[in-house]
């Protein structure tokens, strides 16, 4: 009898068949050492949780001085301060407020800021009021506005020096540009005038075949089949899409897949120029994205907020400064001969003209010896009349006009309404019959005693590059920037920039 041998067989598993996705690689992910933004995102909390902290105690002193007077309310408020703080920051975190791609440029920071700080304050008053805490209103109507003050001018203060440094070529993205020839062109030349947006162009992929111009620093690279493998090998940052790709949009997409694990940020450059990023809005429908451009608003909500601010603001003004007032009227009083208020007429909202107020800063016949200095006037300001060293003005009007304190008196014109805070520069009767038909549209809102105008170089600046500033603000003026704009106006005020 044969010894019969039983073998038992394990099923065979059929072999997994490797999965492959598009455009993932299958070596591990090398994070780009980036060391700038992640030195900054630290000096950033940092500075915030300082600013967050001066709040605290400010608004525990002038509230309380030196003690409530009662331990447990010490305590108390010590623990709420603490909450407040901790809160505060976790609320600008999650805004990403200290967001690499917004820190340097633009007015999306300060926003993010301003909503991580109502966020803050309106849990806190809800926590407050669900567990029956008795937090005195005067603690937080004084820290909320301190508290936010200071982390804007504590931002600026950083973005100040990020720009200086990126103006010296550091802290700054490389990035590879892919499109047709013209749209590449335009791009390079972009970025490297404007360094503030933190790019350094070091490569371009031109896709409909024409030569590209050699620009210093930026490589033709190949084609866009092989970026993403270049961009890892070149260590870029970010790919930007300027125009259409032969492809369209799903060469677009593949490209995305490619980059996916090597951090490299895709970016598509719109042709949208002079648009605020607020005003414009994504909205994707199926396969047609859309992107969806707010027209620029000229009354509502905004308007009537910024009518109450001006308000409130130009009478605090007129009352915290009324000794330097005495004191300017004084000196112009006892220094020539004439009126203290020097009256003229300017056209404001919609065309229709009001009587501005300054102090006098020229002799009285001013107005009488402007014919004779016309061909004097500063080189690109056929409109606006312009001379650095105007013989007109007096010794302390030029001191006065140094620090603008001549303008002093517009605060009541911001009190009857003719002008605000903020806004396009007033133009005279004569500037206005120039104007070209674009120009009106600096009418549309009322005129201000100060604007980007004044934070970008005041008199230095041509009359075209007035206008364009001028225009900007009128599309995209917000509450948000008109705050960072006042801010930017103490900082060129004290400078003297471009006054005379």
């Amino acid at each position: 009898m044969s010894a019969l041998t039983h073998t038992r067989t394990t099923p065979r598993t059929p072999a997994l068949r490797e999965m492959r996705f598009p455009g993932a690689s299958t070596v591990p992910s090398q994070p780009l050492k980036m060391t700038w933004p992640r030195r900054l995102a630290t000096a950033l909390v940092l500075t915030d949780a300082l600013s967050i902290a001066c709040a605290v105690v400010v608004a525990q002193f002038l509230r309380f001085g030196s003690g409530t007077g009662s331990v447990a309310n010490d305590q108390l408020y010590t623990a709420f301060g603490i909450a407040v703080g901790v809160v505060w920051l976790a609320a600008l975190s999650a805004t990403r407020s200290r967001e690499t791609r917004i820190i340097g440029v633009g007015l999306i920071e300060y926003q993010r800021v301003v909503n991580a700080t109502l966020w803050t304050f309106g849990l806190l008053a809800i926590l407050a009021f669900l567990v029956r805490l008795d937090v005195a209103r005067g603690y937080l109507a004084v820290a909320l506005p301190v508290g936010l003050a200071l982390i804007v001018v504590g931002r600026m203060s950083w973005r100040r020096a990020l720009v200086a440094l990126r103006r010296e070529g550091r802290c700054l993205t490389g990035a590879i540009i892919v499109g047709p020839a013209a749209d590449v062109r335009r791009v390079i030349e972009q970025l490297q005038v404007n360094l503030r947006a933190g790019f350094r162009p070091i490569g371009a992929v031109v896709t409909d075949g024409r030569r590209l111009r050699e620009y210093d620093g930026v490589i033709p690279l190949v084609t866009v089949d092989e970026l993403a493998a270049t961009s890892r090998r070149t260590r870029t940052r970010a790919v930007m899409i300027a125009g259409n790709l032969p492809g369209g949009h799903e060469q677009i997409r593949d490209l995305g897949w490619q980059l996916e694990n090597s951090k490299v940020e895709l970016i598509l450059v719109s042709r949208l120029t002079d648009v605020a990023g607020p005003r414009m809005h994504l909205r994707p429908v199926q396969d047609l994205p859309m992107v969806h451009v707010d027209l620029p608003q000229f009354s509502g909500f905004n308007h009537a907020l910024k009518r109450a601010i001006d308000v409130a603001a130009a009478g605090s003004a007129l009352i915290l400064l009324a000794p330097l007032l005495a004191f300017c009227a004084m000196a112009i009083r006892l220094s020539s001969e004439g009126p203290i208020i020097f009256r003229q007429t300017r056209v404001g909202l919609r065309g229709q003209p009001f009587t501005m107020f300054k102090f006098r800063s020229m002799v009285v016949d001013a107005e009488a010896r402007l014919a004779g200095l016309q061909a004097e006037r500063d080189a690109g300001n056929d409109v606006l009349f312009k001379i650095k060293d105007d013989p007109r003005v007096t010794p302390i009007g030029r001191i006065m006009r140094r620090f603008s304190l001549d303008e002093l008196p517009q605060f009541v014109n911001v009190l009857i309404g003719d002008m605000s805070l903020i806004g396009p520069r007033p133009p005279l009767p004569r500037e206005v019959e120039k104007y070209e038909d674009r120009v009106n549209r600096r009418l549309l809102i009322k005129p201000g005693i100060t604007g980007l105008w004044q934070v970008s170089g005041r008199s230095n600046l041509s009359w075209e590059e007035s206008v364009k500033l001028d225009l900007s603000y009128v599309e995209n003026w917000s509450v948000t920037g008109d705050f960072v704009i006042l801010l930017k106006t103490i900082r060129a005020v004290f400078r003297s920039d471009g006054a005379y």
